[in-house]
């Protein structure tokens, strides 16, 4: 069976950071361009960040670029996207998402509040 699993999500204030995690199970990640997406309530779904295979062309959505970082071990199977400096508009549910495939995560939450 093919699947991604999430994790990392949760609360966290103004100017601090979380990291989310993408763990991929049933196929080779090495072979897989990376996408990340978010959609914040009441809004349309947008896209965070998107890395080729090797991770030598990896783009940020300008609101987030200098803040967030893209990463992955092979490894582990799993992706990462670290998120600091974060501010509330970045609240919202995240997706890890591998676009060969169309294969997404099952989307997690992230919240920054005072």
């Amino acid at each position: 069976q093919v699947s991604v699993v999430e994790s990392g999500g949760g609360s966290v204030q103004p100017g601090g950071s979380l990291t989310l995690s993408c763990a991929v199970y049933g196929f080779n990640l090495d072979d897989l361009a990376i996408a990340w997406f978010r959609q914040a309530p009441g809004k349309e779904r947008e896209e965070v960040s998107c890395s080729s295979r090797s991770d030598r062309m990896t783009d940020y959505a300008s609101t987030m670029k200098g803040r967030f970082t893209f990463s992955r071990d092979n490894a582990r199977s799993t992706v990462y996207l670290q998120m600091n400096m974060m501010k509330p508009e970045d609240t919202a549910i995240y997706y890890c998402n591998f676009p060969g495939p169309n294969i997404w995560g099952q989307g997690i939450q992230v919240t920054v509040s005072s």
